[in-house]
């Protein structure tokens, strides 16, 4: 029961859809990893995993071992990747869980114990600086390990292009990789992947490479020109409204001062939700007109100048659609990302 109207609504046809356009699009691949971290960048809940697989999605990945357990507890067959590094005293949930693990590092692989049938992928670092490896002797030295070793299973090796947006520096990172695994015999490594949601609609798939990472893409937030639907829609309601006289002020601090006779709607919505009070300023659609955020945002309340049109109860768009999004991401000064990952637990997720 949702006693306080303020939900984020979820649209699994739309997500279904969108999976399978990117599929359609780019059906060269044999691997389509649904990348699956951070509650589904937002969206929550094993419907929308569900949705991504049902899209045609036929690995997952994660960012740690929590979240694969929790995902294994409904989805037993699918294959699921952990892409952060996994603490190896905790290897043995893996292999009874049927987890993948990331090799990162050469010392990574040397710490490990004498574990059977564990699944992994070798991590390669192209450009990144974050996870992997960046050293072609190295690389070498662990696959020869590897290979040798008949308590692991080589599944996978695959990179991260960090700048898809930059055509020169993304194919200096596909130069990278093959240049780092030219000891690898990649053709007796069943999975590769290399681009994740930007890089894989941008750019040819790569001869060898057979698979290809799907995250932020699923929810419709790439510019491309796939005509995505959305997926993610922030909702509340006006539950009082407040007249303003002219050099009134709203809020903590009183930074916002009306000008004229005003009428000001507050919203059960604020920052304790993940509408941070740099929102202030930006705008929501309240019966599809926009309106704009005035005053600081509260941790549980925020304002909204409004005009007669608008009456206690009417629904608002805290976040609309797809665009909407984009545009608070500007006025933000980040990404898509973080616009919808902010939005936390304590708001429910209604899926439609």
């Amino acid at each position: 029961m949702i006693y306080r109207k303020t939900y984020v609504e979820i649209n699994l046809k739309n997500l279904k859809e969108n999976v399978q356009t990117i599929i359609k699009n780019n059906s060269c691949y044999k691997y389509y990893f649904g990348v699956v971290k951070a509650d589904c960048y937002g969206h929550y809940n094993n419907k929308t995993v569900k949705a991504i697989i049902d899209g045609g999605c036929n690995y997952l990945a994660v960012s740690s071992l929590e979240e694969a357990l929790e995902i294994r507890k409904k989805f037993k067959e699918i294959p699921i990747l952990c892409l952060g590094i996994i603490n190896p005293k905790y290897l043995d949930l893996c292999i009874k869980n049927d987890i993948t693990v990331t090799i990162p590092s050469l010392d990574y692989y040397n710490n490990l114990k004498k574990y059977n049938n564990l699944k992994i992928h070798i991590k390669v670092d192209t450009g990144m600086k974050r996870l992997g490896i960046d050293n072609q002797e190295e690389l070498t030295i662990l696959y020869q390990k590897i290979i040798n070793d008949k308590n692991v299973i080589l599944e996978g090796i695959y990179t991260h292009i960090y700048k898809a947006s930059d055509e020169i520096e993304t194919n200096r990172q596909f130069q990278n990789f093959i240049n780092l695994t030219k000891n690898v015999n990649l053709k007796e490594i069943p999975i590769i992947h290399i681009t994740a949601s930007e890089a894989t609609i941008n750019y040819p798939k790569l001869p060898f490479v057979n698979g290809c990472r799907l995250g932020i893409i699923m929810y419709g937030l790439i510019a491309n020109k796939l005509n995505f639907k959305s997926t993610f829609k922030l909702i509340s309601e006006v539950i009082l409204i407040k007249n303003l006289k002219k050099g009134d002020t709203v809020g903590y601090d009183g930074t916002y001062q009306a000008k004229n006779d005003e009428k000001i709607a507050i919203v059960p919505i604020g920052y304790a939700d993940g509408i941070i009070r740099k929102n202030k300023g930006r705008t929501v659609y309240i019966n599809n007109k926009e309106y704009e955020i005035v005053g600081n945002i509260c941790m549980d309340m925020l304002f909204v100048k409004i005009d007669d049109n608008v009456k206690i109860g009417d629904q608002v768009e805290i976040i609309k659609d797809i665009n909407h999004i984009k545009k608070i991401a500007k006025h933000l000064n980040t990404i898509e990302y973080e616009v919808i990952c902010n939005i936390g637990k304590r708001v429910p997720r209604i899926y439609i």
